[in-house]
């Protein structure tokens, strides 16, 4: 190829082509070294925690005199300096399918796997839907007092359904049993009368209540299934739930008693008309013991009622899935909203509303559940407990139709079709033993007798055998430390050692006078670390360790990132030094489209504002700022002061915005988000500018066209409003003061004198004043008398003071 290229092409093409060759080269070989390489590691097993794509050269010469972690890298790495595949202990995913076994619904049915930490496996399972399969029909009736008449309905439904279901099954089989409810106080009527007869009451003879009671094993003889039906009676009990589930429970794991056939498609039918107890409603009589799970019928009668707790809906669909069980529930309709949030919890379970128990009703029940749960295939994974929280495992469906279901389910699977199952498991750690563990999960299709069985092994040691341990095997290329063995050839040079004291000086960091940091033991001039509920301590003097890092909001690394090394390694999407501070600026972004309103940088995604002045979320308040407008005077000022040109005003740049345009006019721009001003200069004339900040640089447009006319007849108006305004409050003040003078001058000219006191002569009454007084004192025929004195004075008589 690069002969081909430098033939037709010239030679410094060919030369760059091969420059690009070599830093992509590099580039990787960097990329290796970011991946795998650490200071941390210090044996095979901590390099191989780095990642499945990390290998470890045990070559006793590799790299000789070298730091142990050089031993960890890309295999491709590592064959370039010179170590070969057959020393190399590398992360190796296997998967094995067992062959020897085959099933006719579930393939494979045995697979082997081996993982190491932080490596994954993928295989397919695929479940086929037969047809017309075997078909076991258990009835689980309540024959509590108000399901008599449903009860007589069952007589005829055995004959009449084995004649429908040959339509879809080759062989059905049915099974009956009973339940009313616990037969202890409060559910029941204690009293020695009601015990043996609930119904004496109303002259008729009924059963004792039970919580279940096995009445017939798994049949084909329809016949037998229908003498039973009519021998049945009712019983009684107090309150209104009854003990559906608890009896349920007893019908699935009681495999045996009940007669459930391996080969078959299994359903169980619960008959009701009223809701169930469910876990804890046993404390109101005193029963406190949580089910356990187990059978325990004795003459076909459940012994355990009085004595264990209802079982939880946990434990009942752990069972129904454990015995590949179907469960279809027959309420009436005003029981169905309870039932249906139930059914939502039970894995392969389905809800049918019926007005009345007949049996045409319950026949086109038990077939339309029968043909709905088979038509959805829905898979099950499940682990051992130990190991839930060290692996991962997904599941994704490949549809007959072609489609991909979110969920782990397919819907309207025909029989004969196919459904695929991908699985991938993936291993995050080893066990805090750090031992290789062998584990089992469970690959279950839901109602299927048959499941896949999947062998897992964790692998979490070398092949080259890490032992830690004072022998030949401690100088295994393993831990990747040859010190010790350089150090037992050096020639002895006669001196008087301490032997305690040479075995471990090496495990003491320079001027230290602790071994191992204080967290290890020193054996044969190494540390061994100690182990730590918190996390790995490790390094050659135990002086590192994965647990201290910086915490928030009282999580490690904040919950956001793994602690490696002391240090926190944030998430994609996070970083500081404690990993709360996230990668995107998108928290900072204000409304004009800037960072920080270009006035600050976003950090942890908090906007911090250059200029201490500003403050808000996005820097974009600032109360002891000039106006946006007052700001730019000076700079418009300038301008305008060396004419309205570009080759004039250049100098004005330097104290002003560089983008200054001058334009006819400035109103009406468009297409940015502009701040209209107004600058009045010295000569009253007024201009008008805008501003805008959202290209990220300050940009200016001066209008040419100032206002000047308009302005200076609106200075002359206002200044002819003030003349005015003086003038008018003169006059006033002029007009006042003639009108009290004019009080002192007679009609002749005569200036009138009064010889007074200095009182205040205003009070004294004119001619034409009268005085009125009211009296009130003084009983008479009159309430009131009225006394009118009448003064007259002519115009030239002298008052008297």
């Amino acid at each position: 190829m690069t002969s081909w290229l430098c033939t037709y092409c010239s030679v410094p093409l060919c030369l760059l082509l091969c420059c690009v060759v070599v830093a992509v080269c590099t580039e990787a070989s960097r990329a290796g070294d970011s991946l795998c390489w650490s200071p941390s590691i210090t044996s095979c097993a901590d390099c191989l925690r780095r990642g499945p794509q990390c290998a470890w050269c045990f070559k006793e010469d590799f790299l000789d005199g070298s730091w142990p972690s050089q031993r960890c890298d890309l295999p491709v790495n590592l064959l370039r300096r010179g170590c070969g595949p057959e020393f190399m202990e590398k992360s190796e995913t296997k998967v094995e399918v067992n062959a020897t076994t085959s099933s006719t619904q579930v393939s494979p049915q045995d697979i082997s796997v081996t993982l190491r930490p932080g490596s994954e496996a993928s295989f397919i399972v695929a479940v086929k839907q037969l047809e017309r399969y075997p078909v076991d029909l258990y009835y689980l009736v309540d024959v509590s007092a108000s399901m008599q008449e449903n009860l007589n309905h069952l007589k005829t439904v055995g004959v009449a359904l084995s004649l429908r279901m040959e339509a879809h099954s080759s062989d059905l089989w049915l099974g009956f049993g009973s339940f009313v409810d616990k037969p202890v106080s409060p559910y029941i009527n204690v009293h020695p009368s009601k015990i043996n007869n609930p119904c004496s009451d109303y002259e008729v003879r009924c059963r004792p209540a039970h919580g279940f009671h096995h009445v017939l094993s798994m049949t084909g003889n329809m016949s037998e299934f229908t003498r039973v039906i009519k021998r049945q009676r009712i019983s009684g009990n107090m309150d209104t739930p009854e003990g559906g589930l608890d009896a349920m429970l007893q019908a699935a794991v009681c495999q045996q008693a009940v007669g459930w056939r391996p080969e078959s498609k299994r359903l169980l039918l619960l008959m009701t008309d009223q809701p169930s107890h469910l876990a804890l409603d046993s404390r109101l009589a005193g029963i406190v013991t949580p089910h356990d799970g187990l059978c325990h019928l004795e003459n076909n009668v459940y012994t355990g009622s009085t004595t264990m707790d209802h079982p939880s809906v946990g434990l009942l669909s752990d069972k129904l899935l454990e015995n590949n069980i179907y469960s279809i529930f027959a309420v009436e309709k005003q029981q169905y909203q309870w039932y249906e949030e139930l059914v939502h919890l039970l894995p392969g379970s389905y809800l049918g509303k019926l007005g009345l128990f007949q049996a045409p009703n319950l026949i086109e029940l038990v077939v339309d559940s029968y043909k709905r749960l088979l038509s959805e295939v829905e898979l099950m994974v499940s682990l051992e407990d130990k190991a839930v929280s060290r692996y991962w495992v997904s599941v994704s469906p490949l549809c007959p139709d072609g489609s991909t279901a979110k969920e782990q389910s397919c819907t309207g699977v025909q029989p004969d079709q196919t459904v695929y199952f991908n699985i991938t498991i993936g291993l995050r750690t080893c066990p805090d033993d750090g031992e290789d563990e062998d584990i089992r999960m469970m690959v279950r299709p839901v109602g299927y007798n048959e499941s896949t069985i999947v062998r897992i092994h964790s692998k979490c040691h070398c092949r080259c055998g890490l032992t830690g341990h004072c022998h030949d095997d401690n100088q295994s290329p393993c831990r990747g430390n040859q010190e010790s063995s350089k150090l037992e050839q050096r020639p002895d040079l006669g001196l008087i050692k301490d032997p305690k004291k040479d075995s471990n000086w090496n495990c003491r960091a320079n001027e230290s006078d602790v071994d191992c940091s204080g967290r290890g033991v020193c054996e044969c001039g190494r540390c061994v670390c100690e182990q730590s509920r918190l996390g790995r301590v490790y390094g050659k003097y135990c002086e590192i360790d994965d647990f201290s890092c910086p915490y928030e909001g009282g999580l490690l690394c904040g919950g956001r990132g793994v602690c490696v090394s002391g240090e926190c390694v944030c998430e994609d999407s996070w970083t500081g030094e404690s990993c709360g501070c996230p990668v995107s600026t998108a928290t900072c972004q204000s409304a004009n489209g800037l960072l920080c309103s270009g006035r600050g940088s976003c950090v942890c995604g908090k906007c911090v504002c250059d200029d201490p002045r500003y403050s808000g979320d996005s820097c974009e308040r600032c109360p002891a700022c000039q106006s946006t407008c007052q700001s730019y005077w000076n700079c418009v000022d300038c301008h305008l002061s060396h004419g309205l040109t570009q080759k004039e005003a250049g100098h004005c740049n330097s104290t002003c915005a560089p983008l200054v345009n001058y334009m006819d006019d400035v109103s009406g721009q468009t297409g940015e988000m502009w701040i209209q001003c107004m600058y009045i200069s010295n000569d009253s004339c007024r201009y008008r500018f805008q501003t805008s900040s959202l290209s990220g640089q300050t940009q200016l447009q001066i209008s040419k066209r100032p206002e000047c006319g308009s302005s200076s007849r609106l200075v002359g108006t206002f200044v002819c409003v003030c003349v005015l305004t003086v003038l008018c409050g003169l006059v006033v003040v002029a007009m006042s003061r003639l009108l009290l003078q004019k009080k002192g001058w007679s009609p002749g000219g005569a200036v009138e004198v009064y010889h007074c006191t200095g009182k205040d002569l205003s009070y004294i009454p004119t001619a034409n004043e009268k005085t009125v007084t009211y009296r009130r004192d003084q009983p008479s025929d009159h309430p009131l008398e009225m006394h009118m004195q009448d003064y007259k004075k002519s115009l030239g008589d002298h008052w008297q003071c």
